[in-house]
């Protein structure tokens, strides 16, 4: 059975190009983002790299750290770095795990328990390793998504959900589709129109079961 959202995230030690934590105490009390590559030295996760090395400023801002997984060793992720930062032009401030024997993968059920990695390997047979995970402070995970090999994943909306979630978790609220920061969001079912509109001044009811709120400044 693999995570399910409000799941406690293994308590893994990892060895990262950063040094070696047990994850729980490198979350600390902050967010954290778990993101997930297949191999060293590959197109698209080079890409991603790059693009999450351009978003330090706003992961800092959401108080979330950030960690990178790879199949590969600690010198590989190294060297790698200086592919990413030359072609992306920002820092790759973040660790990257080194999990060469599975044991995150496997943990996290990206990889069946029997998995693993013949002589040779190829991204291929690690496919599956393409996902991001956001946890709370509470270790909690909160979100996972899983992409293939050949689609770059949108950290931009990696963004936006992190910004869902910790809204929604300050606010006690729910966001609608498409939702970002300043925009109106969903009232609970649970809470009632009297109580709502005491919260937020006033509430725009579009059917009994949805109504929207601007959160106060």
């Amino acid at each position: 059975m693999g995570l399910r959202i409000n799941d406690t995230i293994p308590n893994l030690t990892v060895e990262t190009d950063e040094g070696t934590f047990a994850l729980h105490d490198w979350i600390g009390d902050s967010w954290a983002i778990l993101f997930s590559h297949p191999k060293d030295f590959t197109p698209v996760c080079t890409t991603e790299f790059g693009a999450v090395a351009q978003l330090a400023d706003e992961w800092e801002k959401r108080g979330t750290k950030v960690l990178g997984i790879s199949i590969d060793g600690v010198e590989e992720h190294k060297k790698w770095k200086t592919d990413i930062e030359a072609t992306s032009g920002a820092k790759a401030g973040f660790p990257i795990v080194a999990d060469e024997g599975l044991e995150l993968a496997k943990a996290f059920d990206m990889l069946p328990a029997e998995a693993y990695m013949p002589d040779g390997r190829t991204p291929a047979d690690s496919a599956t390793v393409r996902v991001v995970f956001i946890v709370g402070p509470d270790k909690q995970l909160k979100l996972s998504m899983t992409y293939p090999m050949n689609v770059g994943r949108n950290f931009a909306e990696v963004l936006r959900a992190l910004d869902g979630l910790q809204t929604a978790a300050r606010e006690n609220v729910a966001t609608p589709a498409n939702w970002t920061v300043g925009q109106d969001v969903v009232v609970p079912m649970g809470v009632s129109d009297e109580d709502a509109i005491a919260k937020y001044g006033s509430i725009d009811t579009k059917l009994p079961y949805l109504r929207m709120a601007k959160l106060p400044e």
